[in-house]
């Protein structure tokens, strides 16, 4: 009579150990997920703190003085009076979280975000964009209106599964898009360029800017949604919808000669060839 024994086959180990290594695998890409967004988290707030400490310290006259906040690549620096000075012994110095970095500063061409005393106006409005140096699409965006509105955007998915296509995309415009005149939707492969009033899309305070609609090209409807997710003095984040399941030619957006986006007739989105248009990000 034999007797039965008892224990794991080498094939019910292997099976233990390939379970095990999976759920190592998930649990590695939460925690690289997690790090990272405190990361940006952190940044974004870092900023937000420093712009806001200086306005206040400019409202309060503390030292009869206004106070502004300098951008360098790897840190910031709150400092006092109207002009930064890098000897300054009251200088606050705030170096960047290791892995982050300050990737854009749209202060046109300055580096520095100085509030006016009594208004708490910002002499220079704009944005600071600010991301992961191993994945730049991972980014926070803090905005400075002209009437020293701090706000932010992150412009980063908000969880590790969504599915990341070119249906969502956003493009950062580095310039005023306040006065301008006209979006024109261009159908390169079928000759039909639609024009839309940019103004009537603008809000009351032309702070946001939002527009829906479909276009009858050569009998195919292309239904399109474009709006602002962040509308500056300086700078406008936006935001085009354009579903594949819905679209099917090829599309250039541009906003007064501009063109900020292009999209190929599977639905690829590449980068337009204004030299203030960035590289379109996947949502």
């Amino acid at each position: 009579m034999t007797k039965k024994q008892s224990g794991f086959t080498l094939i019910e180990f292997l099976i233990v150990v390939a379970v095990l290594v999976i759920l190592a695998s998930i649990l590695f890409s939460s925690i690289i997920f997690f790090h990272r967004r405190s990361l940006i988290d952190a940044t974004n707030q870092e900023i937000i703190n420093a712009l806001r400490l200086a306005q206040n310290k400019t409202l309060s006259s503390e030292g009869a003085s206004s106070f502004g906040v300098h951008f360098e690549t790897w840190r910031f620096v709150l400092f006092k009076g109207d002009v930064y000075n890098p000897s300054a012994s009251d200088n606050e110095v705030h170096d960047l979280l290791a892995g982050m970095e300050i990737a854009q500063i749209g202060l046109g061409g300055g580096s520095d975000v100085i509030f006016e005393r009594l208004t708490g106006n910002a002499a220079q409005a704009g944005f600071i964009k600010a991301e992961l140096i191993q994945d730049s699409t991972k980014n926070t965006l803090i905005y400075v209106d002209s009437s020293g509105t701090i706000s932010s955007l992150d412009s980063s998915a908000s969880d590790t599964n969504r599915l990341k296509d070119s249906r969502h995309v956003h493009v950062l415009y580095s310039q005023n898009t306040k006065n301008a005149a006209a979006l024109t939707l261009t159908f390169p492969n079928d000759g039909v360029v639609q024009s839309i009033s940019y103004q009537s899309g603008l809000n009351s305070g032309k702070t946001q800017f939002s527009w829906s609609g479909t276009i009858s090209v050569a009998g195919a409807d292309q239904k399109i949604t474009i709006h602002s997710h962040g509308l500056t003095d300086s700078a406008t984040l936006f935001c085009f919808h354009r579903d594949r399941r819905d679209n099917s030619k090829a599309l250039n957006i541009s906003l007064d000669s501009q063109n900020l986006i292009n999209y190929t007739a599977d639905g690829i989105a590449t980068k337009g060839t204004s030299l203030w248009a960035g590289n379109p990000e996947t949502q």
